[in-house]
C-alpha cells in the first residue's frame, strides 16, 4: 500500500530562490510540451510522443540560448513535469471515453506563475536523501530543514516539494507499507453515524460530536482581511503581502477542519470493527441555502478518510444509500412512520409508542441497515 506523508520545510532565502527557479523551469517545460500537442491537434497531426517532447523541449532546449537556464535545475524535475502532462491527458481522454471513474477531467491547461500552488517532484533517480541530522538534501538546492512530526515507516520512493498559496513549503513523501503490518486486532463492535450540521455526527450508541463550524467562527477575521486586500493597489507589494495574509487565514480554517476530520475518523476506525454511514448528496445540498454550512462541515472529506483508514487498518466501512429513510423508521419496532419536517427533532412512533430523538434514531437505523448490507454481501 502506498501512503503519503507531508511535513513542513523551512528553506533558507537562497533555497527559496532555487526552488522558485525549479518551479519555473518545470512550468516552462510543461507549457512548451502542452503547446506542441495543441498545435499538432489543430493541424490534424499525430500527437508527439513523450520521447519526442523530452528530446525537443528538454535535451535540445538546454543547448539553445533561450532555454539554456533549464540546465540549472535537476533534469528529473523536468522529466516529471512531462509525466504530469501525460497523466493529465490520460485523465482527459479517459473522461471522454467513459473509462475514468469520478468527476470528468477537463483538457490540460497552461500553468501560470500566479497559480496558488507550485510543485516539483524528485524521484529516486534524482539522488535526493535525508541527512543524518534530519535535513532533506535536494539536488541543486541543498539540505533543507524539515519539521518532522513522526517517523516514516519505510524509505520513501519520491518526494514532492510544494509551495501553497499561504507561502508555506511542504515536503510530501510517498512510501510503501505492508498492509499486514497495519491491521488492527478485530473487535466485536460496530457503529452507525448520522451526519448533520448542528451535530457533525450522532452515533448509534447515543454519543454526539458537535459541529466545530471552523469557517463560521473565522468569518469575521476573513472578511476583515479580504476587505483590506480589496483596498490595496493592484500590482503593489502591499497587495501581495495582504494576499498572503488572506491565504494564511483560509489555510488556518482548512488545517483545523482537516485535523478534526483526521482525529474523529481515526477514533471511529480504531474503536469499531465496522462503521456504517449514509452516502449524502453533497453536490445537491451545496446548491441550497445551507451551502456554506455544508461546505464548512466537509462531509465528503470525512467519509473519504473513513474509507481509506478502514481499508488500511482492516476495518469495514459500509455506505448506506441516501434514499434509505433513516429518519422515518422506528428503530424499536421497524414501523415506517412517514417523512417529517426538519424542525421536528423528537417524535413518537405511532405503532409502538417509542419516543425517538431524530438523529439518534437515524444513527441506529443506519447501523442496522449497514449490518443487513454486510450480511447480504458475505452471505
Amino acid at each position: 500500500m502506498q501512503l503519503r506523508y507531508s511535513f513542513r520545510i523551512e528553506p533558507s532565502p537562497g533555497q527559496r530562490k532555487a526552488l522558485g527557479q525549479a518551479f519555473g523551469c518545470a512550468r516552462v517545460v510543461f507549457n512548451d510540451c502542452l503547446r506542441a500537442r495543441k498545435q499538432a491537434h489543430e493541424q490534424s497531426l499525430p500527437y508527439p510522443t513523450s520521447a519526442e517532447l523530452s528530446k525537443r523541449y528538454i535535451t535540445e532546449a538546454k543547448k539553445t540560448p533561450e532555454r539554456s537556464w533549464l540546465g540549472e535545475v535537476s533534469s528529473v524535475v523536468l522529466q516529471q513535469s512531462l509525466r504530469d502532462l501525460d497523466a493529465a491527458y490520460r485523465g482527459f481522454f479517459g473522461s471522454i471515453k467513459g473509462a475514468r471513474r469520478g468527476p470528468k477531467a477537463g483538457e490540460p491547461r497552461f500553468k501560470s506563475k500566479r497559480d496558488s500552488r507550485q510543485s516539483v517532484r524528485f524521484t529516486a533517480n534524482a539522488r535526493w536523501s535525508i541527512t543524518a541530522d534530519g535535513k532533506l538534501n535536494l539536488p541543486k538546492i541543498g539540505p533543507v530543514r524539515v519539521r518532522w512530526s513522526r517517523t516514516l515507516p519505510s524509505v520513501p520512493s519520491t518526494v514532492t516539494v510544494v509551495k501553497d498559496a499561504a507561502d508555506r513549503y511542504w515536503a510530501s513523501f510517498v512510501v510503501e507499507t505492508d498492509p499486514a503490518d497495519e491491521v488492527l486486532p478485530p473487535l466485536d463492535r460496530d457503529q452507525g453515524i448520522d451526519l448533520g450540521l448542528t451535530h457533525f455526527a450522532v452515533m448509534a450508541d447515543g454519543s454526539r460530536v458537535r459541529s466545530p463550524r471552523f469557517l463560521r467562527r473565522a468569518e469575521k477575521k476573513l472578511k476583515r482581511e479580504q476587505r483590506s486586500l480589496s483596498r490595496k493597489k493592484k500590482g503593489s507589494k502591499n497587495r501581495n503581502k495582504q494576499r498572503v495574509k488572506v491565504a494564511r487565514a483560509h489555510a488556518k480554517v482548512v488545517d483545523a477542519r482537516r485535523d478534526f476530520h483526521h482525529k474523529l475518523s481515526t477514533k471511529l476506525i480504531r474503536e469499531n470493527q465496522a462503521v456504517s454511514v449514509e452516502s449524502l448528496g453533497v453536490k445537491g445540498l451545496a446548491r441550497t441555502r445551507l451551502s456554506k454550512s455544508v461546505h464548512d462541515a466537509g462531509w465528503s472529506a470525512f467519509v473519504t478518510m473513513l474509507e481509506y483508514k478502514a481499508s488500511r487498518y482492516g476495518r469495514t466501512l459500509t455506505k448506506v444509500d441516501r434514499a434509505f429513510p433513516s429518519s422515518q423508521i422506528c428503530s424499536a419496532c421497524g414501523h415506517r412512520d412517514g417523512p417529517k419536517p426538519l424542525h421536528v427533532r423528537v417524535w413518537m412512533c405511532s405503532a409502538c409508542g417509542a419516543r425517538h430523538d431524530r438523529d439518534h434514531n437515524a444513527g441506529q437505523n443506519i447501523r442496522d441497515e449497514g449490518r443487513r448490507i454486510r450480511a447480504a454481501t458475505t452471505g
